[in-house]
C-alpha cells in the first residue's frame, strides 16, 4: 500500500511538472504567446528547470529542447526513486528507456487533457481568457481529423475520434513497456 501511495503522489508530481515542460515546448512550437494566465502558470513552473538546461541545450528549429529534455529528467527522477523503493538490484541501464516510456505516456496523457479541456471550454465558456490558448494549440491536432470526419449534425466529432486514437496509442505504449521490463 505504501508503494501504491507513493507512486500516485510521484505520479501526480511528475505528470504536472512534466506536463508543464511539454506544454511549454509546445506552446513554443506553436508560437502561443505567453502574456495569458496558462503561458503565466507555465512559466512559473518550469522556469527553475528549463532556464539552466537552456544555457546549455539550444532549441532546434522551432523546438525547445530543453523543456523536452527537462520532461525526460523529471520522468528519469520519478521512474529512479519507484526503482529504489521497490528495492530492483541491477538493471539501472533500463531506467532512461522506462522514462521514455513515461515521458510517450506523459504525452498521450496530456493530449487528451487538452482535447477534453478543449471540448469542454467549446460547450460552456469560449469567452475565458484560456479558451483561446486551448484552441490554438488543439487546432493543429484537430485539423486532419476534421478533414476526414464531417459534420454529424452540427456536431464535430473529430476531438471524440482524436482521443480514441489516443487511447489505442496508450494501450499499444503499455503492452510495449511490459514487453521491455519482462
Amino acid at each position: 500500500m505504501g508503494y501504491q501511495i507513493l507512486s500516485f503522489l510521484l505520479d501526480v508530481a511528475a505528470g504536472l511538472l512534466g506536463g508543464t515542460c511539454l506544454l511549454r515546448l509546445y506552446m513554443q512550437y506553436q508560437r502561443v504567446p505567453f502574456g495569458n494566465p496558462v503561458g503565466r502558470f507555465v512559466f512559473a513552473l518550469t522556469d527553475w528547470i528549463v532556464l539552466p538546461l537552456r544555457r546549455i541545450l539550444p532549441a532546434v528549429r522551432r523546438v525547445d529542447t530543453a523543456s523536452l529534455v527537462a520532461a525526460f529528467l523529471i520522468q528519469l527522477l520519478q521512474v529512479a526513486l519507484l526503482w529504489l523503493v521497490a528495492g530492483r538490484p541491477g538493471a539501472w541501464a533500463m531506467l532512461p528507456l522506462l522514462a521514455l516510456f513515461e515521458l510517450a505516456r506523459l504525452v498521450v496523457s496530456a493530449l487528451t487533457a487538452l482535447v477534453i479541456v478543449y471540448a469542454v471550454l467549446s460547450w460552456v465558456n469560449t469567452d475565458s481568457p484560456m479558451a483561446d490558448v486551448v484552441d490554438r494549440l488543439c487546432a493543429p491536432l484537430l485539423r486532419p481529423w476534421r478533414r476526414l470526419i464531417p459534420l454529424v449534425g452540427g456536431i464535430d466529432l473529430s476531438p471524440l475520434a482524436f482521443l480514441v486514437v489516443l487511447q489505442v496509442i496508450s494501450i499499444v505504449l503499455a503492452s510495449l513497456q511490459a514487453s521491455a521490463l519482462h
